[in-house]
């Protein structure tokens, strides 16, 4: 069946969440590595236990409370100010050099975003990346009081796109996004960033295994869930030649 719509995550997979690193390095010399992959480890665990204790709360707690978490964990006192500095960059976070190209080239389907972002946080993130003049939609999990990868928030790309899951291709670099909306029925393109040879190179060719290196070991390669990828790509700038 025809691909009809084009929905893509948004952190990590149009938005680099990496990018986090200078402002937390700044915030707190020394530990900006560790804070940037401590935080997002957490942050995802607590949308998915949130999920399953069914006490939701939107992403914009879930990423205030994941970040307190990790610098109380660190014992690293801050003010209010350095605070809300580091947590602003989530509205700001860059873009990946391919992306509104690729956007752009998938045109005349319909795009949007599924993110497990809060509407307030995706709606600023994509006034201020500039693609608000791409997208057709930006679909927050808010609407279902639940997180990806459960399978009522995919339900929301039919029911804001008119669309039946065969006829939407999704987008994700995250294994467990991939693997859940597979779950579900869509088709789906993994952008697999980082290669399991590369991935077990970054490994043993270092004594200690650093923060960036343990984050890509356990959220950037593909889960043992049973559900696999119809598509897997390098980059954003393959999408077109697939979809």
């Amino acid at each position: 069946m025809s691909i009809k719509a084009v929905v893509f995550d948004a952190y990590g997979t149009l938005y680099d969440i990496q990018s986090v690193a200078e402002i937390t390095e700044d915030a707190f010399p020394g530990y900006g590595e560790l804070i940037t992959q401590v935080w997002r480890i957490k942050q995802l665990e607590y949308s998915w236990l949130r999920s399953l204790m069914r006490r939701y709360q939107d992403f914009a707690v879930v990423t205030r409370d994941s970040l307190a978490y990790t610098l109380r964990m660190l014992g690293l006192a801050y003010d209010n100010d350095a605070f809300e500095r580091v947590i602003g960059k989530y509205l700001q976070l860059d873009l990946y050099p391919d992306a509104a190209a690729a956007l752009a080239a998938l045109k005349p389907r319909k795009l949007a975003i599924l993110s497990n972002g809060s509407p307030d946080m995706l709606d600023a993130l994509v006034r201020n990346s500039g693609l608000d003049a791409l997208l057709d939609a930006t679909i927050s999990v808010d609407a279902k009081k639940v997180f990806k990868p459960s399978p009522e928030a995919y339900e929301l790309i039919g029911e804001m796109l008119g669309t039946q899951p065969s006829e939407v291709l999704f987008v994700s670099s995250n294994p467990w996004d991939a693997a859940g909306a597979k779950s579900f029925g869509l088709q789906v393109a993994w952008i697999e960033r980082v290669t399991p040879e590369a991935m077990a190179l970054a490994c043993v060719e270092n004594e200690l295994v650093a923060p960036l290196t343990m984050f890509r070991a356990i959220r950037t390669q593909m889960d043992e869930l049973g559900f696999a990828p119809d598509h897997r790509i390098r980059a954003l700038s393959e999408l077109p030649g697939i979809a």
